[in-house]
């Protein structure tokens, strides 16, 4: 029996593979389950149809990711530490308090998009990624001072 997978499934298929399978795993198991739905001419079409829906939602949050990176790459952040001796930093500043500070620039910006590869614990200027969509990522500056 011909099944088109509507799950993803480890080791088996991704959503959208149209495998060839043993009717019993297929009704007793994939179909019985929601994995997969048997294929026939009515229900590729339908399939079809859910995938360019899908596939044209994907494209304009891809286009807005794009034009987000564009905002965000001209932005520099501005945050004022405290200081010890010899200008150390007292704490660091962290992806939370990244976020909170896009935020009230407009940016919906998620603390785990923010990508530290490290403390931000001297002053001066820090490059920060910024995960926006699949593999469109931005690059932001953010500058400690006094």
């Amino acid at each position: 029996m011909k099944v088109i997978f509507i799950k993803d499934m480890k080791k088996q298929a991704k959503k959208g593979d149209i495998k060839e399978v043993k009717d019993g795993y297929a009704k007793n198991y994939l179909i019985k389950n929601g994995y997969a739905i048997q294929m026939t001419e009515k229900n590729l079409e339908v399939f079809k149809e859910e995938k360019k829906q899908l596939q044209q939602i994907e494209d304009e949050k891809r286009q807005k990711a794009i034009e987000e990176k564009e905002q965000l790459e001209k932005l520099t952040l501005l945050f004022k530490v405290k200081t010890g001796e010899q200008d150390k930093v007292f704490g660091s500043v962290s992806p939370k308090q990244i976020k909170d500070e896009l935020h009230k620039k407009g940016y919906k910006i998620e603390k785990r998009q923010i990508e530290l590869l490290s403390n931000l614990t001297t002053l001066g200027y820090h490059q920060v990624k910024v995960n926006l969509f699949k593999e469109i990522n931005a690059t932001i500056k953010v500058q400690l001072v006094k």
